[in-house]
């Protein structure tokens, strides 16, 4: 896969050997000398993946990490910590910085290249989530608090037959509040994760790893554990099937001998990107669910119920329904507009409760209502309109002391393949202005041609 790489180095020569391997595989490269020309050219061109030296003069690369996880554009961009240093508290300090990963020079080509495929993979799921996310606040939705995300209440499900390393990390991890849950085999495993109810999976490699990697690639294959974060906690000699179980959808790695520290760092990060993740979604949702309702009333909008009904009547027959409240302004008028708000929302509700699951009901406007009725014909569509009629007639309207009579009247009109939109709501309008004019409180059909009678 390609994407845009930010190689940073104070040292040219590096720059230039870690941009001829990544040119090698077809990455497109961007190059920084220093920490704040990272930071702009991070902010501009906005890479895909960052790989940063830790060693630089001025601001180093704790820093640089520091600020790019405190940018909103940027806070999302994977970063990679290339250095020299290998004390493993250098290695937590970077984790703790936002660092997903550290790198040690010389770059090994198999590992860096595992791990810009593994990193790419959930980053672009992420941004196409994003993408989504900010379709819908472009039609004026709002969107969810951008605060921090938090592990509270995390739980993480651990793989590991021989039980050596349960009682090292369920303590490691429980300092972060992290609940951890043993599973003795990888059917066991499996059908825990099938549950949904964990925010990370750690599968402890045995010497022979193939079973662990064949159950990495399983959960990448199923809908219900594809996001699930898995972190491989293995042998330094097992390091080519870490980077095989990188190609097979891991997403981080510890090596043994374990360090708490290390593994407390890799384990937040990795659950802060999953809940992050499924913040997007229920922005997503939330957003959509906004953008296609009316707030007064809690039915669906006119935009909505438009493209429904356009999408119907390529292939359906169609009842339409266009209802107003009789009389609604001089409720209004006399009572105000809050008992006004009260009379809407009662008749959406009744409207509602008396339609099919596969019928929509929205709000077209002020007091107007449209119902679309799938496969409805003329003497259906009627007979749902006169019991919409009674149904609001039969109760009056109870706000506060007030008891008020409302009533409904309603235009029907059908239609099959080919009957544009406007026409079949033009027809149920012409009927819906004959039912007000022979009195209110009734119901009539409407014809697509226009008659004397219309």
């Amino acid at each position: 896969m390609t994407a845009r790489i930010l190689a940073v180095d104070d040292i040219a020569a590096n720059l230039r050997l870690l941009e001829a391997k990544l040119v090698s595989e077809f990455y497109e490269v961007l190059l920084a000398s220093s920490g704040p020309e990272a930071l702009q050219a991070a902010a501009a061109q906005l890479p895909d993946v960052i790989l940063l030296d830790v060693m630089m003069p001025g601001m180093d690369g704790y820093e640089v990490c520091r600020v790019l996880k405190a940018n909103p554009r940027t806070q999302h961009i994977p970063v990679v910590m290339v250095t020299a240093l290998t004390d493993p508290t250098e290695r937590v300090r970077g984790l703790e910085a936002g660092a997903d990963d550290f790198l040690s020079k010389p770059v090994d080509n198999a590992t860096l290249f595992a791990r810009l495929r593994a990193l790419l993979r959930v980053k672009q799921v992420q941004d196409a989530w994003r993408l989504r996310a900010e379709t819908v606040r472009d039609l004026g939705v709002d969107g969810l608090d951008g605060g921090a995300v938090s592990i509270a209440g995390a739980r993480a499900l651990l793989l590991d037959e021989e039980g050596d390393e349960a009682a090292a990390v369920t303590d490691a991890l429980a300092q972060d509040g992290i609940a951890v849950t043993r599973a003795h085999s990888p059917e066991e495993c499996w059908n825990e994760a099938m549950t949904g109810r964990y925010d990370l999976a750690l599968l402890s490699m045995p010497e022979e790893g193939a079973e662990m990697l064949r159950l990495a690639s399983r959960f990448r294959a199923h809908g219900e554990t594809r996001d699930l974060p898995l972190l491989l906690l293995a042998d330094l000699s097992q390091k080519a099937q870490v980077l095989r179980g990188f190609d097979l959808g891991a997403n981080d790695h510890a090596f043994r001998p374990l360090d708490p520290n290390e593994l407390r760092a890799r384990a937040r990060n990795q659950v802060r990107r999953k809940r992050y993740q499924e913040r997007l979604r229920a922005e997503l949702d939330r957003s959509l669910e906004m953008a296609v309702t009316d707030q007064l009333t809690g039915l669906r909008n006119r935009r909505y119920v438009r493209r429904h009904l356009d999408s119907l009547l390529r292939s359906e027959e169609v009842g339409v329904l266009l209802v107003d409240i009789d009389r609604f302004k001089s409720i209004n008028d006399t009572h105000g507009h809050a008992v006004g708000d009260v009379a809407l929302r009662e008749v959406a509700a009744r409207l509602k409760g008396q339609i099919r699951a596969a019928d929509v009901v929205a709000r077209y406007g002020g007091e107007e209502f449209l119902l679309v009725l799938t496969g409805a014909r003329g003497p259906f569509a009627m007979a749902v309109a006169e019991r919409l009629r009674e149904v609001v007639a039969d109760q009056p309207v109870a706000s506060g002391r007030l008891s008020l009579p409302v009533t409904i009247s309603v235009g029907v009109a059908t239609g099959g393949p080919n009957v544009p939109a406007d026409a079949l709501i033009e027809a149920a309008d012409r009927a819906l202005y004959r039912a007000k004019a022979e009195g209110r409180n009734c119901v009539r059909l409407g014809s697509l041609e226009r008659t004397t009678a219309d």
